[in-house]
């Protein structure tokens, strides 16, 4: 049985009087820094001289070099980005600790695939938000949190667990409920999501658009029946709480017969192949390997990718379509374009 953590789980007080460092000031480091700090833990921001330093202090922080922070904190949050986290580690963070600190980390990436070690003297946590940073701020704040995974890859003080789910609580993930799992599961869990699915439902998208525009379908109805209207936004949320088996059913009864009358044409088992050597790639490796080669080369792949990507004739009518939509004047914006009534 899968075990799932609530704020009763938690003891806050294990966390009384240790400092804790965040270690990257990003769209999930600023967000956890700052529930944290909400939580009444006393926490240090370590960064480079960037303008994720220059934020972190506007906020009220401290901050110092990463080295530092490592040096001065006995909770280290690893928040900096996969590719680059194993060098700071190196030069920063490794020599920096003592036993019974704790490494927590937001994602498995780096352990998994072996681009850092920590010691046997220290423990070593998961708190990993299955949501986007600025979730993670909204869901403090309005007391409704948000859904999490939480591991112990390493438990140097015995004392790992109580760490865990103290901090885990400080930011809020218990309120939703955080699911136990493994540093390996998280990892290869989202590197599926980013490489399998969303592809998947981003071909879907663009050839639906396509067809549907070169069948003579106006770009702007074509688009907001397909994604801009908010529908499969709202079919997508409400799975959240309802499961994605009922997704087919918030619509009208013809349109429920339509859906579930032509779901088999649709399964190809092409696309079963597709996603089983995606995961394969992710979990012999090879996918991580490719990324580490990819960071040493500046991103030269990545880049010319992007600009094949950018390039892409339906996107020129994506933006006159939201140009179209959001010209249009609502009671909530009743000047969208900024101008003053006269």
């Amino acid at each position: 049985m899968t075990t799932v953590y609530r704020e009763s789980d938690a003891d806050p007080t294990v966390l009384v009087g240790r400092q804790v460092a965040v270690l990257g000031y990003g769209s999930l480091g600023r967000p956890i820094a700052l529930n944290m700090r909400n939580s009444g833990l006393s926490v240090l921001i370590g960064s480079l001289a960037d303008e994720y330093a220059a934020q972190a202090t506007s906020d009220g922080f401290v901050v110092v070099p990463l080295a530092e922070a490592a040096d001065h904190a006995e909770i280290i949050w690893m928040l900096l980005p996969d590719e680059a986290m194993a060098e700071a580690y190196s030069q920063h963070v490794s020599q920096a600790l003592s036993p019974n600190d704790t490494l927590v980390f937001a994602s498995g990436y780096s352990l998994t695939f072996g681009f850092i070690e920590p010691p046997p003297f220290v423990d070593t946590v998961l708190i990993a938000p299955r949501t986007v940073g600025a979730a993670v701020r909204e869901g403090y704040l309005s007391g409704r949190g948000y859904r999490s995974l939480i591991a112990v890859e390493q438990d140097g003080s015995g004392q790992a667990w109580p760490t865990a789910l103290a901090l885990a609580w400080a930011i809020g993930a218990l309120r939703a409920g955080a699911l136990e799992t493994t540093f390996r599961q998280e990892t290869e869990l989202d590197l599926f999501v980013q490489q399998a699915v969303l592809p998947a439902l981003h071909h879907l998208l663009v050839s639906a658009a396509n067809l549907l525009i070169e069948s003579g379908y106006p770009p702007e109805a074509a688009l907001l029946d397909l994604y801009m209207g908010g529908d499969l936004g709202y079919a997508l949320s409400a799975a959240t709480e309802s499961g994605f088996s009922q997704t087919l059913r918030f619509g009208s009864l013809t349109g429920q017969y339509g859906a579930l009358s032509r779901l088999e044409r649709f399964a190809d088992p092409r696309l079963r192949r597709q996603m089983e050597t995606v995961l394969s790639e992710i979990r012999t490796g090879k996918f991580a390997q490719d990324w580490a080669a990819e960071y040493g080369t500046g991103y030269a792949r990545l880049n010319l990718l992007k600009e094949r990507y950018d390039s892409l004739a339906l996107w020129a009518q994506e933006k006159q379509a939201l140009r179209t939509w959001q010209s249009i004047p609502s009671p909530t914006n009743p000047n969208p374009d900024g101008q003053k009534s006269e």
